[in-house]
């Protein structure tokens, strides 16, 4: 598995509230465009979002399924793009004296990455993965802001 790490000035609660949206895929999961819709109950065992990747007109269309949740510490799911391949991706959210620790750790499953050497693998998925919690961690601690929380000011400044 690829692992990346970042802190989120958030609690993980703040942050799983993220996760749990799943129209908000398209907005930190880096290479999908377009979220088409999201399985009622989302994110329980088994449900899924479909979505698409890349751009118009040569998207493709797919799902990410929910492997296992925990809520407030784990998001596990099984990513599709084919004919690119498969994944499990996971998300695990530790609470630290900052805020919260998001780990993402992936593995191709299948397709063509899965046949990649692993340390190819890393080059590949660390820096899009690192991207991702950037943008996750954008997302939830300007929800928390907005909600006039500490941290507020920051939103504050962008509206003057």
């Amino acid at each position: 598995m690829v692992d990346v790490s970042r802190i989120v000035r958030v609690s993980p609660d703040a942050v799983f509230e993220v996760l749990a949206d799943g129209w908000t895929y398209s907005s930190w999961v880096v290479g999908n465009s377009h979220v088409r819709d999201v399985d009622p109950g989302w994110p329980k065992p088994g449900t899924r979002i479909h979505h698409s990747v890349g751009v118009w007109p040569a998207q493709i269309e797919d799902v990410t399924v929910v492997h296992d949740v925990q809520p407030g510490r784990l998001l596990e799911l099984d990513a599709r793009v084919w004919p690119l391949g498969s994944a499990r991706v996971r998300l695990e959210l530790t609470p630290v004296a900052a805020g919260t620790r998001v780990t993402m750790s992936e593995e191709a499953l299948g397709g063509p990455l899965a046949a990649l050497p692993h340390a190819l693998q890393a080059v590949l998925l660390r820096p899009r993965n690192t991207e991702a919690l950037a943008r996750l961690a954008d997302l939830a601690e300007g929800r928390h802001a907005e909600r006039g929380t500490p941290g507020a000011e920051r939103v504050d400044r962008l509206r003057e």
